[in-house]
């Protein structure tokens, strides 16, 4: 994995404004203007934008669809052009008809960006990358939260941020900088 192909989807996890208001700790303060760079190229680019959408099927949940929670942050609307899909669990892929997506328009190769990491992003890329799809991960454009450990040892964001990282590097994906995946990404046209 050396170079994006010419069609390459970016893929936005969960940026959602449930996860805006989250009240935990979190790494990564510069996530979301890293996400909207690789947006605003992807979109001059015109390449394909998917927006990924948590939808809980647990009533209460702020991602409970017609909560404020589960709507989009505003910086991140889809356009009318763009893609959404909907999940109910983790994994993009697992019975939301994304795979077929990809595959009816030829897109093999994937950007991810997103929250929360070692959640949603991980589990995605995962399951991309055993699908058979190039992945890609644009590392300081994904964020997570402080949580326990097994042995209710807190660990901060960053050390899970860094985990998931390194569990998808090389396995599943490749794990660049923003400012990498946009340069390959090569010039905006005019």
């Amino acid at each position: 994995m050396t170079s994006l192909s010419q069609l390459t989807a970016l893929i936005i996890i969960d940026m959602q404004k449930g996860m805006a208001a989250h009240a935990g700790p979190r790494n990564n303060p510069a996530a979301e203007s890293h996400i909207a760079q690789l947006l605003m190229r992807w979109r001059a680019n015109g390449q394909p934008v998917v927006h990924v959408r948590h939808l809980s099927l647990s009533a209460g949940s702020p991602f409970w669809p017609g909560q404020p929670g589960a709507e989009f942050q505003e910086p991140f609307m889809p356009q009318a052009s763009e893609h959404v899909v909907d999940k109910h669990v983790t994994d993009a892929f697992s019975q939301s008809g994304f795979e077929r997506w990809l595959h009816q328009r030829g897109i093999r190769s994937l950007v991810f960006a997103g929250v929360s990491t070692n959640m949603s992003v991980e589990a995605s890329v995962r399951s991309a990358a055993c699908l058979g799809f190039e992945c890609w991960v644009a590392g300081d454009a994904c964020y997570t939260y402080d949580r326990p450990d097994m042995d209710g040892t807190p660990r901060s964001a960053q050390d899970i941020h860094q985990v998931a990282l390194a569990n998808m590097s090389g396995e599943y994906a490749q794990v660049l900088t923003t400012a990498a995946l946009v340069q390959r990404r090569g010039p905006s046209r005019p």
